[in-house]
């Protein structure tokens, strides 16, 4: 993935708005593709690579390891790897990713009733 250029416009927003408020580095970083479902796939006990792919049947190999390891730097799952061959790596989530999953769970409800509120009156 190309480097950003950190003398933009956009880059200096964004910097200044997570530098501002840690929410907007949070908003940011799970509103990238993929991210939450891969929270969910996770919460849901599939928490091997192969398995998340085969339940995000659209994502990419590249995407799935960007995102996982995202999630790992923010501290919202742990990665555990096995000795053998061939070696076995399991992701979990942490105490923050559970709670952040449970948060998730209430604004996807709420997002619910307001789209099928605007279905209903549009």
């Amino acid at each position: 993935m190309a480097e950003r250029k950190t003398n933009s416009s956009n880059y200096q927003n964004q910097s200044y708005l997570e530098n501002k408020c840690p929410l907007n580095e949070l908003l940011f970083t799970m509103s990238r593709r993929w991210t939450t479902d891969v929270l969910f796939c996770i919460e849901e006990g599939n928490n091997r690579f192969s398995g998340i792919r085969e339940e995000l049947a659209y994502i990419t190999d590249h995407i799935l390891s960007d995102r996982l390891n995202t999630l790992e730097k923010t501290g919202l799952i742990t990665r555990h790897q096995f000795p053998g061959m061939p070696p076995k790596v399991t992701y979990e989530l942490t105490a923050h990713g559970v709670e952040l999953c449970s948060l998730l769970g209430k604004l996807c409800d709420f997002s619910s009733v307001i789209y099928e509120d605007k279905a209903v009156t549009a």
